[in-house]
């Protein structure tokens, strides 16, 4: 509805109400045409206030939009640098988050296998957002500082296990030799007739009866190997029998079927889904991946996929060279 406006004293007033704000802002009238110019401008008719209005913004309301626009990310602005801690003289918080790690795990108040605060927990501590909390969590676990497993939270590592790519040692002394409990979870074990792919790997025919066994090997509780293995069954026939919670494949493999030759191969690759699940690893953390291929009697025996944490585990290897 348009509203008629035939005196100069409602153009006095608008004037006045903009006069007010521009020096409330700090600016001035130079140049706008408001009030009786705008009475002048256009043949001193009658206008509506929405007329009146639309001329307005396009001359001054603009203005101050757009500075009311930059109020709040200038606010925006300063609570974050204050909350994160990003003045130029102050260390961002998420490195205060992993400073504090260090030096509890540095004092003996952490020790590996031990709880660290959840990122809620983090949060409240220190007061931050869940965000730097997280970034500071997700570094300390690059740094191999801490261990995070889904559903359980985040822990301090325990030192890297070492692997040794030249012997054929069983995992499970292995693990006991540091100190640490041992555990199988065997996934399956089972009797399957070769596939072209399968049969390539143990260099048969295709149709060649053989092993499949998929076993988790524990550490401390903490995942540490996934091994899917392919048996040849005439030269280790009891091995779908066996309760590899009890033995490892390695430990019976060395007894029925003595090594006389073995290859490694070794690579460092992204874990599909299924690996992921098996070892309680995060999305992109990286595995170790060895290939170990193992002959007995003149003949390929067993074909494995060792599949281990990349940031947890690593392999060595030494050896003597006689002159």
């Amino acid at each position: 509805m348009s509203v008629g406006v035939s005196s100069s004293a409602n153009f006095d007033e608008i004037e006045r109400l903009l006069a007010s704000s521009a020096t409330n802002l700090g600016l001035t009238q130079k140049g706008l045409p408001v009030g009786r110019q705008v009475e002048r401008a256009n043949g001193g008719a009658q206008y509506s206030y929405r007329s009146i209005l639309e001329r307005l913004e396009s001359e001054w309301f603009h203005l101050y939009r757009r500075v009311m626009d930059l109020i709040p990310r200038l606010n925006s602005n300063s609570a974050k640098r204050s909350s994160e801690g990003a003045s130029p003289d102050t260390p961002p918080r998420y490195a205060a988050i992993k400073q504090s790690i260090h030096d509890a795990v540095r004092d003996g108040r952490l020790k590996p296998g031990d709880r660290v605060p959840s990122e809620a927990e983090l949060v409240g501590q220190f007061d931050v957002s869940r965000m730097t909390a997280n970034r500071a969590l997700r570094e300390l676990q690059s740094a191999g500082i801490i261990v995070r497993r889904a559903g359980s939270g985040s822990f301090i590592a325990e030192p890297k296990p070492i692997g040794h790519m030249i012997e054929i040692r069983n995992i499970a002394e292995e693990i006991r030799g540091r100190g640490h409990n041992y555990r199988a979870r065997v996934i399956q074990n089972v009797e399957e007739k070769t596939s072209a792919e399968t049969a390539a790997l143990l260099e048969v025919p295709v149709g060649t009866k053989i092993f499949h066994s998929i076993i988790v090997h524990h550490e401390a509780e903490f995942p540490i190997q996934l091994e899917e293995r392919f048996v040849l069954a005439s030269a280790a026939p009891d091995y779908g029998t066996l309760d590899f919670t009890q033995l490892t494949p390695n430990e019976y493999l060395t007894r029925t079927a003595p090594l006389e030759r073995v290859e490694h191969h070794v690579r460092a690759e992204m874990p599909d889904a299924h690996t992921r699940g098996m070892l309680g690893l995060n999305e992109g953390e990286p595995v170790l991946r060895m290939t170990r291929r193992t002959w007995s009697n003149g003949r390929l025996v067993s074909h494995a996929w060792l599949s281990h944490p990349g940031t947890r585990f690593e392999l060595s290897a030494a050896f003597s060279v006689d002159d």
